[in-house]
């Protein structure tokens, strides 16, 4: 390890200069292939059967959803690479230099409610392990663990980029190891898996179920990465093709995403339960136990030191006069307290299917209006300075109505054709369907093409702004 490998980051939300950006492609699919080693991800696949889904067409679900989902994410990591600017100052391209605050907040807010849900997990398997050596679950033992995770990557989140990189480079291989372990063990042992298992609903509420798992875990999962994605790949030389940013990318983000869902769907076939407590008493004990803790302790940190740097490059965006530290140790405690939450929720399983949805709910219409403007309107070219220019002279304007305007007609129309599990998150039109959930399509397809009709004007950079991208 050189001191240049692994250094403080001083970059706040500026654009990266060339002299510092030194990450290769294969670190960035360590990055994301870290932050999806993560036992929220059995959950994920679980939570299929836990919709009364059989097991082999929530595996399909998994495996075809991700392919698409994984793909839109990935588009995002060339934007950060082809101008060396995090997510949430790009789009002030599309929603005007202040109007950018809108997504920034919801961003910022998004990421506070995912470092509990992921800090769950790890909390329930630890006490879950520990118990099994003696060690009694108790309140005591866990806050003595949410403390621990939390203050490790709240730390390396305030360390910056360069220490995320080489955590996720050190970590990832030697965790790569331990999930091909607990695939043999779960899929080897009698019992553990029902691969029989099929579903007993009707044929409405069977369609509808598959198509709102398609977007909570399948399609879904990729897209909820998106505005994360050119906040670590803005550190990748402009000398390295886009194409190659897109494709380490994208299988950092599909391989682990996929493979622990499908172990998470094929325990829970006999558990029913996404309690992973009980995933994990169902099948590993012993001293493979030890190798699953230390999986365990690993997936939330590497995924939330992610979460930790970029809430605060997110509460920058928007113009908090914080530095990057002061907002990380913020989103710590507030992190510690989500935490808390969701470890005395009645339901996790519904807290989270409810999360997942409404998560997707803002960020398919997002996603369509920063889709359509960088790479259909802009042509992937941006006036970086200008994204930094004051709201009053910017060339992208204060307040892009028009992408506003597209982004709430997207957010309406994805509500429409929502099946969310409470009232609130039950969109009229789904109804209408059967049931089925087609809200991140909608989101993404009528607020891109809203946007592309009333938009605004196209603003092109001058070719001297962005060179080398490939």
């Amino acid at each position: 390890m050189t001191d240049s490998e692994l250094r403080a980051d001083v970059h706040s939300i500026e654009p990266i200069p060339d002299s510092d950006r030194d990450s290769t492609g294969i670190q960035q699919m360590w990055i994301w292939a870290g932050a999806n080693i993560a036992p929220v991800n059995w959950a994920l696949g679980a939570l299929g059967i836990i919709l009364k889904l059989g097991l082999w067409e929530t595996i399909w679900v998994i495996v075809i959803g991700n392919l698409f989902g994984c793909a839109i994410f990935a588009a995002f990591t060339v934007m950060g690479h082809k101008t060396g600017v995090n997510q949430m100052v790009l789009s002030r391209s599309a929603f005007g230099r202040r109007g950018a605050y809108l997504p920034s907040l919801l961003m910022f807010l998004m990421t506070l409610c995912w470092i509990g849900v992921n800090t769950y997990f790890p909390v329930k398997i630890s006490t879950a392990i520990l118990a099994q050596f003696g060690i009694p679950d108790s309140l005591l033992v866990t806050f003595i663990i949410i403390t621990l995770v939390m203050v490790i990557q709240v730390w390396i989140g305030i360390y910056g980029f360069y220490a995320i990189r080489t955590f996720e480079k050190y970590t990832v291989p030697v965790t790569v190891a331990i999930m091909v372990l607990m695939s043999v063990l779960a899929w080897s042992q009698p019992g553990v898996v029902n691969w029989n298992l099929t579903s007993t609903l009707p044929p409405g509420a069977h369609l509808a179920m598959l198509s709102l798992l398609m977007t909570a875990i399948g399609v879904g999962w990729g897209i909820s990465w998106v505005t994360w994605a050119s906040d670590y790949s803005r550190f990748v030389p402009r000398s390295t093709s886009s194409k190659s940013v897109f494709w380490y990318s994208y299988i950092g983000m599909y391989v682990p995403s996929v493979w622990l869902a499908i172990l998470g769907a094929t325990i829970a076939s006999v558990t029913l339960d996404t309690d992973p407590a009980k995933m994990v008493s169902a099948v590993f004990g012993g001293a493979a136990s030890i190798l699953v803790l230390l999986m365990v302790l690993h997936g939330p940190i590497a995924t939330n030191i992610l979460n930790v740097y970029s809430a605060a490059l997110a509460a920058l965006s928007m113009g908090v006069r914080l530095s990057r530290t002061s907002l990380a140790l913020i989103v710590g405690v507030v992190g510690y307290l989500v935490t808390v939450y969701f470890i005395f929720a009645p339901s996790f399983a519904k807290a989270f299917d409810n999360w997942m949805i409404s998560l997707l709910l803002w960020m398919s219409p997002w996603a369509g209006v920063v889709l359509a403007d960088f790479f259909i309107k802009r042509k992937s070219q941006i006036n970086v300075p200008e994204l930094y220019a004051s709201p009053e002279t910017s060339i992208y304007g204060d307040i892009n109505w028009g992408g506003i305007i597209a982004f709430l007609i997207g957010l309406v129309a994805g509500w429409s054709v929502e099946d969310g599990l409470v009232p609130a998150l039950q969109g009229p039109i789904s109804g209408m369907l059967g049931g089925a959930d087609l809200s991140w399509l909608f989101g993404i397809v009528i607020a891109g093409a809203v946007y592309l009709a009333i938009g605004g004007r196209t603003v092109t950079a001058p070719s001297v702004v962005i060179t080398g991208a490939k």
